[in-house]
Parts: C-alpha cells; sequence; structure tokens
C-alpha cells in the first residue's frame, strides 16, 4: 500500500501546459511546479509567456496551436529536450461571442481551430514522448481543459464556444477508449467561473460578479488550488485508474443544471 500523501505526487514528472501563460493554464502550470514537476508552458505571445515562465520557474515555448506550424513547434521543442511526456495538458483556447444571426464564420473557424483541431492533432503528435512514459501502474496523461458551457446551455450567445467544449468532451471519450489499451489515459475538466481574461469582463464589474457568485451553489469563483488540484489528482496514483472522465470543477453549477 502506498502512503496516502505519495498517491497524489507528480514530483520529477514532465508535464506540458497549453496556454499556460495566463488564467487556468497559470493556475494548473504553477500547481505543478510547486508539487515538483518539470513544466513546459506555451503560447503565441512571447513576451508574456516568458514573463510568466520567469514568475513559475519553468520553461517557455512560443507556438500559435491553431496551426500545424505551430504544433509542430511546440513537439519539436519538446522533442528535442525530452524522452518521455508524462502529463499532456491541453488548455490553450479561444471564445467569440456575437448575436445569433451575426455570428461570423471567421468566429467559428477560430474558436474550432484551436480548441478542437489543436487538442487532437496535439495529442497525436505528442503520442511517441506519451508512449515512452506509460507503463500499468503509472500510465501517460492527457488532460483536456473543457468547459461547463460544453455541459449546460449558456446564457451567453457564444455558440461556437459551447459547441467546441461539448466537442472536447466527446473527443476526451473517444481518445480515452483508443488509447487505454497504450496506458495512456484521457479524461476532461470542465471548469466553471475563475479568474482569466475570457472572464474578465464579467468578474471585474462588481454587479455582474456578485450576480455569478450568486448563481454558484458554492457561492464563490473558482480558486487556483481547485483547478490546479484537479489536474494534480488526474496525474498522480491517485488518478491512474481514471480515464474518460468530465470532472466538473464549477461550484456545483452543473449539478443544479
Amino acid at each position: 500500500m502506498l502512503a496516502v500523501m505519495s498517491l497524489f505526487s507528480v514530483e520529477g514528472k514532465t508535464v506540458v501546459v497549453t496556454g499556460g501563460s495566463r488564467g487556468i493554464g497559470r493556475m494548473i502550470a504553477q500547481g505543478f511546479v510547486t508539487a515538483g514537476a518539470r513544466v513546459y508552458i506555451a503560447s503565441r505571445k512571447t513576451a508574456e509567456l516568458e514573463k510568466t515562465a520567469a514568475e513559475l520557474g519553468c520553461t517557455a515555448i512560443t507556438a500559435d496551436l491553431s496551426t500545424r506550424e505551430g504544433i509542430e513547434t511546440l513537439v519539436s521543442a519538446v522533442s528535442a529536450q525530452e524522452d518521455r511526456l508524462d502529463v499532456l495538458v491541453n488548455n490553450a483556447g479561444a471564445v467569440w461571442g456575437a448575436p445569433l444571426e451575426d455570428y461570423p464564420e471567421s468566429g467559428f473557424d477560430k474558436v474550432y481551430a484551436l480548441n478542437v483541431k489543436a487538442v487532437f492533432y496535439l495529442t497525436v503528435r505528442f503520442l511517441p514522448l506519451l508512449r515512452a512514459a506509460a507503463s500499468p501502474d503509472d500510465p501517460a496523461r492527457v488532460i483536456n481543459i473543457g468547459s461547463v458551457d460544453g455541459i449546460r446551455v449558456p446564457e451567453m450567445e457564444n455558440y461556437a464556444y459551447s459547441a467546441a467544449k461539448a466537442a472536447v468532451h466527446q473527443l476526451t471519450r473517444h481518445l480515452a477508449g483508443r488509447l487505454a489499451p497504450e496506458r495512456i489515459t484521457v479524461n476532461a475538466i470542465a471548469p466553471g467561473p475563475f479568474e482569466s481574461k475570457m472572464m474578465a469582463f464579467a468578474l471585474n464589474d462588481p454587479k455582474m460578479r456578485a450576480e455569478i457568485e450568486a448563481a454558484i451553489p458554492l457561492g464563490r469563483i473558482g480558486r487556483p488550488e481547485d483547478v490546479a488540484g484537479a489536474a494534480i489528482y488526474l496525474s498522480s496514483r491517485a488518478g491512474a485508474y481514471l480515464t474518460g472522465a468530465v470532472i466538473p470543477v464549477d461550484g456545483g453549477i452543473t449539478a443544479k443544471a
């Protein structure tokens, strides 16, 4: 039997977090760094990325993951330094809101390219390193960041985003079934409201923030340790027997949906 605390250890694991320069990606990356993992973060904005990497003590790789070239850039950079990858966190994403009859095709294209296609192709391209890390007792892990908006219908008119996050959840299940025999688990976290650029328009307004908090059964906005804890659990021995799951980290929003 393992000691209880060692069940949640990710010390020494190699982790890639996309969209790791800010928001939920930064929260997850910081959690892994603090827990003793070796972390790579990726995004397309070099200055912001390098600033975050310096603050957290991890490695920055600039890559626009909405393109196949950006995916190759990230995979090549990690492969040049590592011969295995224990955890891939597909967090990079985009949102687009517009009224129904004004919703542009460019919005759908941008959101789907980053939120769905990049998740699929980045996972596929990292398979050699994930396979190298996989074992029956300690599988390699893929963690996709979905959303409560992919579980329930949101009030905001973010049609492409909510549909894309629902696609991420289904893609997670599909990949989980395919990769389980190779000892690679695939799970998703579906966050509710957290402090992020995506939510800043609402959370920075005291009235809107109060309304959002009042609608959350637990009565508060998510904190960094909430989402980092879920990611660490999924990446540790404690989460080794879980695959194909979509875990809402939302303060109970989807429980009442």
